[in-house]
């Protein structure tokens, strides 16, 4: 019953298909192989725009790559006060940034509202001396296991661009996001004002393929320096490039998703019946939060359960209880689900 994180999961069997498929032979280094640009093409009909797509190999990579090709002196990276960048990183972003600085907001269950936005930057106003706005980073999925529509992105978008800042979407759950809403992947990105996403692979089958997604390519003009000295430039990209052809193949990344998501309800409906525990919030992805007492933590997890207790800022705990998370994955069994809420 391991519900301590979609990371903890393997690989799919499309993805490692792909990469059996590609295992033989010579291709150009560093992504000037046919297989990279085939699937450059590939995240083109995805997103249904010309985009720029840069391989890294982590999410973390990717958010710092991406924050420091969007950098100005004296910048000011504005993000969830859950953001992975801000927490989760060890100073990623402002090391490769050269010293940007991150500016947490407070975030309802993950998701930062406009007015918070807009009320944060009124603190930093054109003259001010204290930074310059220059990034917007939202997180969808978010860490809470919530998700922004359209119009809460356009909104927000909207606001940052008013003051010439660039939108960056850290995408690590993106799959499951587009899944649970149901809308395609340009409807919450680029046409809602998006201009650079992390486009997340790993969580969700593949082994270690994560992408910078660029869809304002005026913007990021030296990324494909910055990603070199970063040293997230991959010898054999086309190892990388074949994992994402595994990954959108038959429409595999959101199949995945979706079961995930599934799993998450699933879960999430067991609890919510349940007399012994309760739900934090509602969950939108593959990520669960709920308040249970500390005698049954111990003894799900001397029954075999794996998962994390999370700090309870947004839900009222009791002195005997923990609020956890619970992530689902690809991998996550409808037989686990049922045995964790036997137990429970």
């Amino acid at each position: 019953m391991n519900f301590a994180s979609d990371n903890w999961s393997g690989v799919t069997d499309a993805v490692m298909a792909a990469m059996a498929r590609h295992k033989d032979g010579f291709a150009p280094a560093y992504g000037g192989d046919e297989q990279t640009a085939a699937v450059g093409r590939k995240f083109c009909e995805v997103f249904e725009a010309e985009v720029a797509v840069h391989f890294v190999g982590s999410g973390t990579a990717a958010n710092a790559i991406s924050m420091a090709a969007g950098a100005r002196p004296g910048g000011l990276i504005f993000c969830s006060a859950d953001a992975h960048l801000y927490n989760d990183e060890m100073g990623a972003s402002e090391f490769f940034t050269g010293g940007t600085k991150l500016i947490p907001l407070t975030a309802r269950h993950g998701l930062i509202a406009p007015e918070t936005l807009a009320a944060a930057l009124a603190r930093f106003p054109d003259d001010s001396r204290t930074g310059v706005p220059a990034t917007l980073s939202l997180t969808q999925a978010s860490e809470l296991g919530t998700l922004y529509d359209a119009d809460r992105i356009g909104q927000l978008a909207d606001i940052a661009k008013a003051r010439g800042m660039a939108v960056h979407m850290d995408g690590a759950r993106f799959a499951n996001a587009v899944g649970a809403l149901d809308v395609a992947p340009a409807e919450i990105t680029w046409k809602a004002g998006v201009d650079i996403m992390s486009f997340g692979g790993t969580k969700n089958g593949c082994w270690a393929a994560e992408a910078i997604v660029v869809f304002s390519p005026q913007r990021f003009g030296g990324l494909g320096a910055i990603r070199q000295r970063a040293g997230h430039t991959a010898s054999k990209a086309r190892f990388v490039a074949a994992q994402f052809e595994g990954y959108f193949e038959d429409g595999n990344w959101l199949k995945t998703a979706r079961h995930a998501n599934a799993m998450a309800r699933r879960l999430a409906d067991g609890i919510r019946s349940s007399e012994t525990a309760r739900l934090g919030w509602e969950p939108q992805a593959n990520e669960v939060f709920a308040v249970l007492p500390k005698a049954v933590i111990a003894r799900l997890r001397a029954d075999g359960a794996m998962f994390y207790e999370w700090p309870a800022e947004e839900v009222a705990v009791g002195p005997e209880e923990d609020l956890v998370r619970l992530v689902t994955s690809f991998a996550t069994s409808a037989g686990e689900v049922e045995r964790f809420l036997s137990y429970l």
